[in-house]
């Protein structure tokens, strides 16, 4: 008799230790070596007190998770934290209802929350025009140049010095096919690094009202004679085999690691790929430009993903969502994540942390995504935040392909990006005006 009511009262305490556990469910879309690392910081964070859980679940790419988590909000089921793209930022701004603002949060559950303590062009671009801050920055990172150096060495060039104008891209390019490489130069994510961070790059307008940043009115402005020259430049290389297409998004970035393509400008969040996988040696440098381009180099913009809170959760639970977001951005996790994946360290003391550490002399060429994020920004350069900026992406897509595939010229693709991303943009004013 004594043994069973020993059982049952086990029994009770165990389940009344189980039910103490508050889950926090976490939307992600993040594969492989950074999926790992998203896998990681939930564990850390479980580990490091006893009443919350964090469960990540990987919801497809970034469009994918979006469109998850707007049905599941819908059906009254979303998750608690939801990690959304940059380029989704006006949409999750516009949809009020369905999200709270992280400034709340943090203050709502007591959390010691400083805007100023991020990197602003970080803060910046998740702060509302009210100052308030919407969502948490989470995997900030910005366009890099990756080149494999082994490749660089065998076709003459320096191993050590990257090309840092398109006028030298071009020639490295040529000297590693003529040294027989089947793909001198790649481009993964083509909208994000050859229009967007292309316009900041070179001080040059993307859109108007600031990139959109200073309205819902904003409209594109990726048809100037700069856009031409550029696009127009790497279709000429595309014709010659000096540039290879190779897909949407990150696709093409496979092809860098495996040695197939020397060149590629992508995400600074490829570099714990790159760092774990590729078999030669590698270097990063910063993106390169038109040295006749007053203003240029400027900055980069914002890519990657921040943390939105979604809307009718229990209070304990987002006092998980705080706790949880206030352990992200200690010094000492945010350094080991930027060290890991090359996203950039979201908070000034996880910068300084970093470079006392000696990681940056060590790893030369991964404070490179920093260094181009922290100059002084202009309003053609403090980042882009369009409505139905996930399909406006897609048009893009669908336009510059026409051109590496000779179908139509640069002039021609960038007018019709323009005419096109307008409709959808003037469709976005009109929906949202009233909210």
């Amino acid at each position: 008799m004594k043994l069973k009511l020993a059982a049952v009262a086990l029994a009770a305490s165990c389940a009344l230790s189980a039910q103490a556990v508050t889950e926090v469910q976490w939307w992600h879309s993040m594969t492989a070596v950074n999926g790992e690392w998203v896998n990681d910081l939930a564990k850390g964070f479980n580990a490091s007190q006893s009443n919350y859980k964090i469960v990540p679940t990987y919801k497809g790419t970034y469009d994918e998770s979006m469109t998850s988590a707007v049905a599941a909000f819908r059906a009254g089921n979303a998750p608690h934290i939801l990690q959304v793209f940059e380029v989704g930022t006006a949409t999750m701004m516009a949809s009020k209802n369905a999200i709270v603002p992280v400034g709340k949060i943090m203050k709502d559950a007591g959390q010691k929350f400083d805007p100023k303590a991020y990197i602003s062009a970080v803060a910046g671009y998740y702060t509302a025009p009210s100052g308030e801050m919407l969502s948490f920055p989470f995997n900030s990172s910005t366009t890099v140049f990756y080149y494999n150096k082994d490749a660089f060495k065998a076709a003459g060039l320096d191993p050590e010095k990257a090309p840092s104008s398109w006028p030298e891209v071009a020639l490295a390019a040529a000297k590693l096919k003529a040294n027989g490489h089947k793909c001198p130069l790649t481009v993964a994510w083509q909208g994000w690094t050859q229009l967007e961070s292309f316009s900041a790059w070179h001080n040059v307008e993307f859109a108007t009202k600031a990139n959109g940043l200073a309205g819902m009115d904003a409209r594109m402005k990726v048809n100037s004679d700069l856009h031409v020259r550029h696009i127009g430049n790497l279709a000429n290389m595309a014709k010659q085999g000096l540039f290879v297409y190779k897909g949407r998004a990150n696709v093409p970035e496979a092809t860098f690691v495996s040695g197939e393509c020397a060149m590629i400008t992508t995400s600074s969040g490829f570099y714990g790929n790159v760092k774990k996988n590729a078999k030669f040696a590698y270097g990063l440098a910063p993106l390169p430009y038109y040295p006749d381009v007053p203003g240029a180099p400027q900055n980069t913009v914002i890519g990657g993903a921040s943390l939105w809170v979604m809307a009718g959760k229990k209070a304990d639970e987002y006092k998980g969502v705080a706790e949880f977001f206030t352990y992200v951005s200690s010094p000492e996790v945010q350094s080991a994540s930027h060290k890991r994946t090359g996203y950039l360290p979201i908070t000034t003391a996880a910068f300084q942390l970093t470079e006392k550490s000696g990681f940056y002399k060590e790893n030369p060429g991964t404070d490179v995504a920093v260094n181009q994020m922290i100059r002084k920004v202009t309003d053609k350069s403090r980042g882009i935040r369009l409505g139905n900026y996930v399909q406006i992406r897609t048009i893009e897509d669908e336009e510059l392909e026409q051109v590496w595939g000779g179908k139509k010229s640069a002039k021609e693709a960038l007018d019709a990006i323009v005419k096109r991303g307008n409709e959808l943009l003037e469709r976005f004013e009109k929906a949202n005006k009233n909210g």
